[in-house]
Formats: structure tokens, sequence, C-alpha cells
């Protein structure tokens, strides 16, 4: 009796350190795969994904063909082929665009995503591509809005989570809701709305492709905004990466190609 119950016991603890070396085995390949940085994920996937609008022209917008294009698609474009890898373009709107983000529904933002204090505490940005100024418009023949301060008790469209709204919301507008500039420019010419503080890149884009749209600036916000590429914390190698790829874009004439191509202008400065 004494022999089988020694000859059971050995089998048990056999069979114990069995089970625990392949959960040891287990664990060590699961920390080797949670370990794995974005960068790293990214390069092995082959595609990073990017988060953008879609409907903010020049940036951002669908071409007469219904290809998407704009100055942020090629930035973006030109990027991931710098990390060797393809961009893939998950559009959405803005006003979910950093809930998307914090999903992990995309790797990155390039939507000329402004560098804010408040974005600046929750996520990462790379290093500033792009300088534009707010400006006000309105419809060719309105009079009575001629400055910021003109806005208070007048509707003005904007996308609510963007920082340019802020500027309409302090000078006391009415803020009516939309996803994006071109549907801004449509309330303003079918009189819906007073007004819209938008980029000025967008406005002299319009005005370039289409002159005789009955809209105006007037008046322009001092204050500079530099927007970057956005990414959640905690992906140091990816912004690192990103941030060559930019300074590399600079330094061969990449980046002058695709800004003139849009705006016929060095829009970095």
């Amino acid at each position: 009796m004494k022999k089988r119950n020694l000859f059971i016991s050995a089998v048990l603890t056999l069979t114990l350190a069995i089970g625990v070396t392949g959960c040891g085995a287990k664990d060590k390949q699961a920390t080797q795969t949670t370990s794995k940085n974005l960068l790293e994920t990214i390069k092995s996937e082959g595609k990073i994904r990017i988060g953008t609008e879609g409907t903010y022209a020049p940036f951002t917008f669908h071409d007469s063909n219904g290809n998407l294009t704009g100055f942020d698609v090629d930035i973006a474009t030109e990027i991931a082929n710098r990390l060797g890898v393809k961009a893939e373009f998950v559009e959405t709107k803005w006003d979910g665009m950093l809930a998307g983000l914090d999903a992990k529904r995309f790797d990155a933002v390039v939507n000329q995503v402004s560098i804010r204090p408040d974005r600046e505490e929750k996520y990462d940005f790379s290093t500033p591509y792009i300088t534009s100024r707010a400006v006000l418009i309105v419809g060719i023949d309105n009079q009575d809005i001629k400055s910021f301060e003109d806005l208070n008790g007048k509707k003005s469209a904007q996308s609510l989570t963007s920082n340019i709204s802020e500027i309409a919301r302090r000078h006391g507008a009415d803020i009516v809701q939309v996803d994006g500039f071109n549907q801004s420019i449509d309330l303003i010419t079918s009189k819906r709305v007073d007004a819209t503080v938008n980029d000025s890149l967008s406005y002299l884009d319009l005005k370039k492709q289409k002159p005789d749209a009955p809209i105006k600036a007037v008046a322009e916000y001092d204050n500079a905004q530099q927007s970057a590429v956005l990414f959640n914390k905690g992906n140091k190698e990816l912004v690192e990466a990103v941030n060559k790829a930019l300074a590399d874009m600079k330094a061969d004439g990449t980046y002058l190609e695709i800004s003139n191509k849009w705006f016929n202008t060095d829009v970095s400065k």
C-alpha cells in the first residue's frame, strides 16, 4: 500500500511540475506578445491606421472621382512610406475623432489637430507640421459682421470640439453644430447662419477653387495655431519615428513640394 501511495504521489508531482512549466511558458509568451510596442506592431502588420475626416478640404476630402485626397492625406501617406508601411485611412467625423483614438480604432490622427495644453495632458503630439490662423467668414453681402466682436448674438456654424469654435463661443456667438468646413459654408450661403470662424487655409483653398463663392473673410485672428500628428500616450517609439519622417521630409524638400501643391507656399511657418 505504501509503495502504491508513493507511486501515485510521484505521478502527481510530475504532473504538477509539467503544468507549472506549461503555464510558465504561456505566461512568458504572453509577456513577449504584450511587450511589443505600437511601432513594432505597425511594421509587422505592414500598415498604420490613420484617423481623418475626409470632409475638410483642402486637408482631407474626396475629389470628383471619390478618392480621398488632401494635404493631410499626402503628409500621412508620405510618413507611412518612410515607416515602410501602408497608410490605411479610417474616416471619422471630427466630433468622434478623439474618442476613436481613445478606443484605438486608429494608431494616429492626421487631421490638422491643433496643439493645445488640454490635449497635451491626455495625448502626445508629433513636431508641428503646419501653422494656420482662424478667420471670420460671412456671406458676401453681410454688412453687420466686420469683427469678432460683432459675433455676439449671431449664429456661427462650428464643429463643437474644434479649438476654433472656442473663438466664436468666447465672442458670444450662438453656436450651430456642423460636421465640417463645407457644411459651415453651405449654411452661410443659404443664410441659415450668419458666420463661421474657420481655418484661413481652408478659406483660401475654397476661394481658389471657387472664386465666385458668395463669401468673404472679414477678420483674421492674430493667434497662430500649430497642428501636429496626434497619438495616444505611451507610444514613444512611434512618435519618434514620425518626427524623424517629418524632419527628413523637410530636409529633402518633399514637405515643401506637398505644401506648394496645395497652398503655393510653405505652411509650416
